[in-house]
Order: C-alpha cells, then sequence, then structure tokens
C-alpha cells in the first residue's frame, strides 16, 4: 500500500491616484456609455450550451427584467451563443424561433429604458478553430451577423451589438501571435463591414469590439486601438473585461486580503484602457466585472475583503469614465427569488460617481471564549465621509460609551463588547455602521475558542478533516511535503485555492480536500 504524506496547515480568520488629465469636450459616444452604468449581465442563460434553463437559471421572463430596471440599472448585456442554434452550411440559418426569443428579452429590455448590449457568446468554441478551418469559420460568423444585424436594424441605438465575447484562437489564454491578432483584426472588420451595410439605423448603430481574451495587457489594448483606427468610426466602443489580481480573485498563494497589490492591478488596468482608448476619444465599457472565486462559492473570498474590491472598483470605474457590468450568472440576483443573495453587495455597486462607501480594516471581531476582552481598535476608511451612527439591532450605540472614534481608527469599548457576548461560539452581535453616503459596514462580533481538527481516512476522491469550528472560519489552507516542497496544484505556492482544492464544510463540521487537489500531489 502506497502512502501519501503530507502536511496541511489551515490558516484561519481569527486573528493612488493616475494621471490627470485637461478638460475635454465628450464624445457623442462617451456620453452614450456614461449613462450605461450600472450595468448587468444575463449570464449563463442565452449563453449556455444548451438550451435557456440548461446551466440551472430558470426561463427568463419580463417580470425578471423589469426588476432589474427597477433595481436602478441602467444597462443589460444579454450574452447569447449562436452556434448551436444554426443550421448547416452554407446558410448557417439561426433557427428563427430562437431569434424571436432573444428579440423578445432585448425589448423587455429596452422598454425598461436600458441600453442593451447584444453579443456572440460561447461560440469563441468554434471561432477558436478559425487557425485550422479559416475559410469555414469566417463564413459561419459572417452569416451569423448577417441575420442578427438584419433582424435588429430598426431596432433603436440604445441597442448595440459587440462583435465576440473574449475573443480567442488558442488554449494559451496568453499567447500573443501576430497570426490571433490577424485573425481577429478579420474577423472585427468583417463584423464592421456586414453592420454597417445592413441598412436601417445599423448605419450608426454604437458598435462594441473587444480586446484579444478581453484582456487589459497594453499589447491587447494597442491591437484594439490600431483596428479602431483603421475603422475610423467614431461609433465604435473598446471593451475589457475585469476579475481583478487573480491570486485574490480565487484566493490562492496566501491572498486573503484587498491589500496595495490588488489595488494597484485595479488601477493600472483601468489607466492603461483610459490611456488607450478614453484619452484618445473612444468611450470604454468593462463589459463583465467581478471575481473568479465566485464561479465556485460566494464565499471563496472574505465577505468584508470582497465589498472592499467591490467598492474601490465601483468608484475608480466611474473616474475613468467606464461603465461597469455586473458578470452575473445567477449567484447574485436570485432569479426565482427576486432577491439579492447579498445585499450589502448591491448596494456598494450603487454608488453612483463620486459616492463611496466607507469600512473598517476588518469586518470581524474575534473574541476568545474566556479570554480577557479589551477595546477592539479597527482602523476606519471613511473615504470622504462621516460615520453618523452605529447601532446593534434597532439599538443605536452612544458614542464615547460604546465607541469612539479617534485618529482614524473605530474602537469598540470593552464594556460593550461584554454586554454582547451571550457565551455561545459564533456570531453573538453584528454592528451596523451607518455614514454620510455610500454602503452601511457590518462587524460582526464573534465568540470562538480554539478549532479541533481530528484523525481522518477516506479516498482521493472525498477526503473530509472532522472538525469543530468553535465559532473561527477558515481562510486560506498551507499543503507541503514532509520532505520539503509545496503540494497540491499551484506548486509554486504552498497555499492553495480555496475551493478548488478544499472548502470548509460548516454545516457538517468537516475539512473537505478535493479530488483536483489530490490528482497533482506526488504518491508516496
Amino acid at each position: 500500500m502506497k502512502l501519501l504524506v503530507i502536511f496541511l496547515s489551515l490558516i484561519l480568520l481569527n486573528g493612488f491616484s493616475s494621471t490627470a488629465y485637461a478638460e475635454r469636450p465628450k464624445s457623442e459616444m462617451q456620453k452614450y456609455v456614461d449613462g450605461m452604468h450600472p450595468g448587468w449581465n444575463l449570464g449563463n442563460t442565452l449563453d449556455a450550451a444548451g438550451s435557456e434553463t440548461s446551466w440551472g437559471n430558470p426561463r427568463t421572463t419580463k417580470e425578471l427584467i423589469d426588476a432589474i430596471g427597477s433595481a436602478g440599472f441602467k444597462s443589460i448585456r444579454i450574452p447569447v451563443t449562436w452556434g448551436h442554434r444554426m443550421g448547416p452550411g452554407p446558410d448557417y440559418l439561426i433557427d428563427s424561433a430562437f431569434l424571436e426569443r432573444v428579440a423578445s428579452i432585448v425589448q423587455w429590455s429596452l422598454d425598461n429604458d436600458l441600453y442593451v448590449m447584444l453579443n456572440m457568446h460561447h461560440d469563441t468554441g468554434w471561432i477558436f478553430r478559425m487557425k485550422d478551418e479559416y475559410d469555414k469559420v469566417l463564413a459561419q460568423f459572417e452569416a451569423a451577423w448577417t441575420q442578427i444585424a438584419g433582424y435588429f436594424k430598426d431596432y433603436p441605438h440604445k441597442l448595440m451589438f459587440e462583435s465576440l465575447n473574449e475573443p480567442r484562437f488558442d488554449d494559451d489564454w496568453n499567447k500573443d501571435t501576430p497570426q490571433y491578432f490577424e485573425m481577429l483584426d478579420t474577423l472585427n472588420k468583417s463584423f464592421h463591414r456586414i453592420v454597417r451595410s445592413s441598412g436601417g439605423l445599423n448605419a450608426d448603430r454604437p458598435l462594441v469590439l473587444s480586446t484579444m481574451t478581453a484582456s487589459t495587457t497594453q499589447v491587447r489594448f494597442d491591437q484594439l486601438a490600431k483596428t479602431m483606427k483603421e475603422l475610423d468610426d467614431d461609433r465604435l466602443i473598446a471593451t475589457f473585461h475585469y476579475y481583478g489580481h487573480w491570486p485574490f480573485s480565487v484566493n490562492v498563494a496566501g491572498a486573503t486580503k484587498f491589500d496595495q497589490t490588488v489595488k494597484l492591478d485595479l488601477i493600472g488596468a483601468f489607466d492603461r484602457a483610459y490611456e488607450t482608448f478614453t484619452a484618445e476619444g473612444i468611450p470604454v465599457i468593462v463589459g463583465e466585472y467581478g471575481l473568479l472565486g465566485f464561479d465556485k462559492e460566494l464565499g471563496t473570498i472574505q465577505h468584508g475583503e470582497m465589498l472592499k474590491f467591490f467598492e474601490y472598483i465601483t468608484y475608480y470605474g466611474q473616474e475613468k469614465e467606464m461603465p461597469l457590468m455586473l458578470w452575473d450568472n445567477g449567484q447574485h440576483y436570485q432569479r426565482r427569488l427576486f432577491r439579492w443573495s447579498d445585499e450589502s453587495l448591491y448596494q456598494t455597486i450603487m454608488a453612483k460617481k463620486g459616492e463611496r462607501s466607507s469600512y473598517t480594516s476588518s469586518d470581524s471581531i474575534f473574541l476568545k471564549k474566556d479570554g480577557e476582552i479589551k477595546d477592539r481598535r479597527l482602523k476606519l476608511e471613511l473615504n470622504g465621509n462621516e460615520l453618523v451612527k452605529i447601532t446593534v439591532g434597532e439599538k443605536e450605540l452612544e458614542e464615547s460609551i460604546d465607541y469612539d472614534v479617534s485618529y482614524g481608527y473605530l474602537v469598540i469599548k470593552k464594556s460593550l463588547l461584554e454586554k454582547l457576548i451571550t457565551g455561545d461560539v459564533g456570531v453573538n452581535a453584528v454592528l451596523t455602521c451607518e455614514f454620510s453616503a455610500g454602503a452601511p459596514w457590518g462587524i460582526q462580533v464573534i465568540l470562538f475558542d480554539t478549532p479541533v481538527l481530528e484523525a481522518a481516512k477516506g479516498t482521493t476522491r472525498r477526503f473530509r478533516i472532522p472538525t469543530e469550528f468553535n465559532g473561527d472560519r477558515l481562510a486560506t489552507m498551507e499543503a507541503v511535503y514532509q520532505t520539503g516542497g509545496s503540494a497540491g496544484p499551484h506548486s509554486w505556492t504552498s497555499y492553495k485555492e480555496f475551493n478548488h482544492c478544499f472548502q470548509p464544510l460548516y454545516d457538517l463540521n468537516s475539512i473537505e480536500l478535493t479530488s483536483n487537489f489530490f490528482q497533482e500531489v506526488r504518491d508516496q
């Protein structure tokens, strides 16, 4: 029998301004995109590889689109995958019933006075083969846009077309090959020619072009800018996607905090886009944004750190005149219940231009059971606001008695904490901080004891370690071999990816090591 020997270290939660540009007159297209923030994606729906509901979302209704409009969104992106709804060549006819279905959702959106972005989404699955099937792929791409443009040619200009979502021609998303840039240039120019020559309002309909893979690298910005310059059309809009500094976005390599590294990555991406496009008179839309860890579970990134990310991107995107369109594949707005999974996230992303939310260095105060309780100091990031009040439930706390604000810190008094402790481990109370602007900020008061892990046996398909969390929470996990070196995926770091290599199962009192983890560990 072969044995796998590793050490796992489970880490628990206890415990700039860019270049300023002179005022310049806004182009008509810049004014157009200014009206689009905030935006929302109808993700994992019409873009699903099967039917509209095959990826778990319910059939889209007028009531859902009405709710998005009523929630304060100004634009909607409707991702659509057309390829499997098209017949064989040479005509590649789009199923007429499906086209009408798309049109109904577009019309509901326009009826709500929403700007609408309609695209080709996971069609990259067949467009990907262009390097080997150049003529066939180009013919199908052109057939699709000929039909889409023709169908919607008389729709108002609040409907825009996006050529292709995250275009790529290789499994390596980072490969900058001249041939790939040439193929994307061909597709974008074909798209432009087809739409502009299709009649009706398409002669000057706003058209959106993406960088290769919707990336924010300078070389990919430059290549898209080159295409746009050659097209010489003042009704074009550039787009990219932003999911944050990757280690933070998925919670790997110990990147559990919205720190300066994460912030500077965001600033750099938006500044590059601004300088390449916006400052040159080409408006930019952030067609998707969020955190990649959300694809697995909303708790992949610690809640307070997640809110700080969304607070800053909401602020900075608007400062750079780029509307943001939230990627929502059903995890944020619950389409069956018509409510937000996280109300605090919704309130944060709805901030208006120039309005920021405030927060403290942590959204949790951990108190050790039977330990000494002292005043707790949390750094206060006001972001131009004032603290108006703090409440626990319906009771408003008294400044100088329950808390103090001093030299940039919020001090929660020992006397208040002693009153809030119930004696049971877990969340004992929530302090809600309200400010002169922006979203409220919650601070959980948590009583904890040292977690206890038990010996365990299991298979590499499902290995669970019995765990008494005792009110504490898992932040990350370190895995190393007894003989040295990092164990598991991403061997360049000992800190593994949350909800990919491991996950806490609080309701089941266990920590699970996934099959993904064991697939990339050395035996013996």
